[in-house]
């Protein structure tokens, strides 16, 4: 599998290097794409200088730990997401008749996987940091990547329960846009500022709170007004994901054992 993983980088890799204009255009697109919502952001701490109790700089931060998860969750994962369209198509098949494991199968579908996004979660989470002067400690340097890594995990563990749920009920569009819309349109923001309700799913339910809400209040050094944790709860994401990924890998093997395909 290991073997199996590297050449698949190996063939990404050369496949960027022959089209290195498609490179660039997504490039250019992931700037525009981040940039229109840090402007957004900017624009309403323009008219909000403090949301509850969190300034531009802090909110800025927020996101790009938020924008380091998701991205390594797209620049690794994403191909997740493409489970629906395989069963709907009757492609899925293919990957039951393979000696791999199917999930792994997956996630190593040949395609055009451009890291730019990636890089540029990077950039900006080092510009908020330096814009925020962020206390960097060993912890800082510790947890932060493992943060990170965790944020990619609950995406990666959301995005493979609700693909699947396509083992039953095959279109599973609405259901994949409605937590995608709540992941985006939410965490962009610190959770104390939405009713309990929310702030609950978001914490318990979809826990993208985990990806950055949690561990900007303990990296902050603020207090969690949203539901009055401890800050330092946002040092356990690694766990939050790992233990997402477990539940929906444990999901996904009861899906198999039901799936009985389409007939396409």
């Amino acid at each position: 599998m290991l073997r199996a993983y590297l050449q698949y980088w190996r063939i990404n890799f050369l496949t960027l290097l022959e089209y290195r204009a498609n490179f660039v255009m997504w490039f250019v697109f992931s700037i525009a794409y981040h940039g229109v919502a840090l402007g957004a952001l900017y624009v309403t701490m323009r008219q909000f200088p403090s949301m509850n109790g969190w300034n531009f700089r802090e909110v800025f931060f927020l996101y790009a730990l938020w924008m380091n998860g998701h991205e390594l969750h797209n620049t690794v994962f994403f191909t997740v997401v493409s489970v629906p369209d395989y069963v709907r198509e009757g492609r899925f098949d293919r990957f039951l008749v393979r000696p791999l494991d199917t999930l792994f199968q997956v996630l190593t579908v040949p395609q055009q996987i451009v890291p730019d996004s990636l890089v540029l979660a990077i950039a900006t989470l080092a510009v908020a940091t330096a814009a925020e002067r962020v206390r960097i400690d060993w912890v800082f340097v510790v947890f932060v990547p493992l943060v990170v890594v965790g944020g990619a995990l609950i995406d990666l563990g959301i995005s493979l329960a609700i693909a699947t749920v396509s083992f039953w009920f095959v279109r599973v569009d609405t259901l994949r846009w409605a937590v995608m819309s709540l992941e985006q349109d939410f965490t962009r923001y610190p959770i104390s500022i939405y009713t309990r309700g929310v702030r609950i799913v978001l914490t318990f339910v979809f826990p993208f709170a985990f990806m950055n809400y949690f561990p900007a209040t303990y990296f902050l050094q603020k207090n969690d007004t949203g539901l009055h944790f401890n800050p330092a709860i946002g040092l356990l994401t690694p766990a939050i994901g790992f233990a997402w990924v477990a539940a929906a890998y444990a999901f996904w093997l009861v899906g198999l054992r039901h799936y009985q395909g389409t007939g396409s």
